[in-house]
């Protein structure tokens, strides 16, 4: 049987920055799930698409862009994310240079970004973390000026018909939480600033990679199905709440618990070599104990060869996935390369992006004329 899980409807908090809410009429993308489907405004994504004999319609191709609201308000590592052209880090630069290139990525078939309150590295992996890109202050509270960059990016989605994924929390930031109970007051802050802001299009990703060294505890593994089930237990007046999983590092099996209560299953490539693996990892994800029928989407994957007739993109659509490309800039490469990179040149301004995105419309029947 198929179950239907719809976003719907608008409602006001009090006692939060400002979201800027509109009413339900002003808002344009729903998203809802439909057993193993995204649909976004009722019809099922990609309607009726096949490709090499793969089912398209309801993936939900994305890509890892965390940095969208990307600002560090550590004085001493700013200095390290200045625009060569300018010789000046620029939050504004950056938010509204990404904003610009949206219509562009789901022209070519894109239909959900992942970002995150609290971004990811800006280096694309990195040991140490010393930056703060954060939008919570230590205990829990929001910061506006990075709700105001987030609330900017989510319109434009809304008005794009894209579903974004929103992750809340990173482990190179959640150590500045105070304690657990600043992350509870972070996770009920954003949930209900998310609320209020009207928004029916978006996906929850509490925390992204579970499995590895959060502080405080309550956002490690073993813990992280309490906070989705605490942002599912957050509703508005009118019922209507969103839509939540957690994310797991590279090769990594979601835990029975996490998908015991989540919407959907959350899993990443990174680390995967050969595409058998990514069919694997699906088909262990569908036959752990808890599972229900959910979409399985793979939301960061650093492993690219578009070229080739089989790559992790397309071995996760042939088991049914969708799949998110994690492009950073690697040793040697410059400003053009890299969507994980700060700072971030946000075209299509590589070989590595291009390829993406002409594979990325090939298989989803973009019409680029």
């Amino acid at each position: 049987m198929k179950t239907t899980l719809l976003i719907a409807s608008t409602v006001l908090f009090s006692a939060l920055p400002p979201a800027t809410a509109a009413p339900q009429s002003a808002r344009r993308t729903t998203v809802s799930i439909v057993g193993e489907d995204f649909h976004i405004n009722g019809q099922p994504t990609y309607k009726d698409r096949e490709w090499r004999g793969h089912r398209i319609e309801g993936l939900l191709m994305n890509s890892r862009m965390v940095q969208a609201t990307f600002d560090d308000l550590n004085s001493e590592t700013a200095k390290r994310w200045v625009y060569s052209d300018t010789g000046k880090w620029d939050a504004e630069r950056n938010v509204t240079e990404f904003i610009a290139n949206m219509a562009d990525w789901r022209r070519h078939g894109l239909l959900s970004v992942t970002v995150n309150f609290q971004g990811g590295s800006p280096e694309g992996y990195s040991k140490s973390q010393p930056w703060e890109n954060n939008a919570f202050n230590p205990d829990g509270s929001l910061r506006s000026a990075f709700l105001d960059r987030m609330r900017r990016v989510l319109d434009e989605a809304d008005r794009l018909g894209m579903a974004p994924i929103v992750g809340y929390f990173y482990f190179g930031q959640s150590p500045r939480f105070r304690d657990e109970d600043a992350v509870r007051a972070a996770t009920d802050n954003v949930t209900r600033w998310l609320l209020e802001g009207g928004w029916r299009n978006l996906l929850i990703e509490v925390n992204n990679e579970a499995n590895t060294s959060y502080r405080p505890e309550i956002l490690r593994l073993h813990r992280a199905h309490e906070l989705i089930a605490r942002v599912r237990d957050i509703k508005a007046p009118d019922g209507r709440r969103l839509l939540v999983g957690t994310s797991f590092g590279g090769n990594i099996i979601p835990t029975p618990e996490v998908i015991a209560v989540s919407d959907f299953s959350l899993i990443h490539g990174n680390g995967v070599r050969d595409p058998k693996r990514i069919v694997e990892m699906v088909k262990l994800t569908r036959a752990l104990p808890t599972y229900k029928t959910m979409p399985i989407v793979f939301n960061e994957d650093d492993h690219f060869d578009f070229d080739q007739p089989m790559n992790n993109f397309v071995a996760a659509i042939s088991a049914g996935a969708s799949w998110g490309y994690f492009d950073y800039r690697m040793k040697g490469e410059g400003f053009d390369e890299g969507y994980q990179s700060v700072p971030v040149n946000w075209t299509s301004s590589s070989d590595r992006k291009r390829g993406f995105y002409k594979l990325c419309a090939e298989i989803t029947g973009a019409n680029l004329d």
